[in-house]
């Protein structure tokens, strides 16, 4: 089998090799647990029922999850205990089943999906570079997408996600996205239950990056088709990057031209992030727990 699961279409035979994803076919999970960093709508009470799979069809140079994204962390998995892990986070109170970049193991995803559908919302969590012909094959099965859109300018993806079409390939992904939930829809106790909310990573150095990505998400969507999410939350990587603005966090400045911007747009369905979320508190420690 070759694979074409994400855009790099890399058509490597993942049961005998890694694909650029750095990953074979069966899945391979870091961490299985409730995690309390997503998005009020999506953490909830009882935490998000989280699944931090390995391996990522990206490459950004200031990854803060690379000990799995990278660095071949995580324990293979089948796709039956897969479907049992699903099962374990709702008896253990999940407000839904949040798969943690899972586009690589997309295939394995929707077996395991098929055997065990929860019953609270499953949620798609991944950077937002996906071909469209993968998230079909989710149709019906995922309720809530959470993807990234991480850059307007296609030289800066190349610099520091080696994805030079992302900026074209991600808005086509979230069309879908869209297109498959809906509108967003809440539960009384304000937990998004279907829908698609966009998150943003502001990165230092390149607020001019952000308020375009704001432009395009506003132009190509209505205010009540998504949700956004815009975060300070950057850490720089222990190593240094030859980019200086990388090994820095964000300053008040910044944050606040974004800010400023946000408010000038007019949208209210943003989820903002306070300048002093930036902390280790987003990135868990990925030691085999629930896999």
């Amino acid at each position: 089998m070759t694979c074409e699961l994400c855009p790099r279409r890399c058509r490597a035979d993942r049961t005998t090799t890694f694909g650029y994803c750095k990953m074979p076919m069966t899945p391979v999970a870091a961490l299985a647990g409730p995690h309390f960093g997503e998005e009020p709508c999506i953490a909830g009470y009882g935490g998000a029922g989280t699944v931090f799979f390995s391996g990522c069809s990206l490459g950004c140079v200031y990854c803060q999850n690379r000990e799995i994204s990278r660095d071949g962390a995580g324990k293979a998995i089948t796709v039956e205990r897969l479907a049992e892990i699903f099962r374990e986070l709702e008896e253990n109170g999940a407000d839904c089943i949040d798969l943690v970049t899972p586009t690589h193991f997309a295939d394995a995803v929707v077996k395991a999906l098929t055997l065990a559908k929860p019953t609270v919302p499953v949620v798609y969590n991944c950077g937002g570079y996906e071909r469209v012909e993968t998230l079909r094959m989710l149709e019906g099965l995922v309720d809530v997408y959470l993807p990234d859109y991480k850059y307007a300018d296609a030289s800066l993806a190349r610099r520091l996600s080696n994805a030079p079409d992302y900026p074209t390939v991600a808005l086509h992904a979230i069309r879908e996205m869209v297109r498959q939930t809906g509108k967003p829809v809440f539960d009384e106790d304000g937990l998004l239950q279907k829908g698609t909310l966009i998150r943003h990573l502001v990165l230092p150095g390149y607020v001019d990056n952000t308020l375009d990505c704001l432009d395009i998400l506003t132009a190509a969507f209505g205010e009540d088709e998504v949700l956004l999410s815009v975060m300070s939350q950057y850490t720089p990587p222990v190593e240094p990057l030859p980019d200086g603005n990388l090994n820095r966090r964000l300053t008040e400045a910044e944050y606040g031209r974004v800010l400023d911007y946000l408010y000038l747009l007019g949208n209210e369905n943003v989820f903002v992030q306070e300048l002093s979320a930036a902390s280790e508190f987003y990135v868990p420690d990925f030691d085999g727990t629930g896999v």
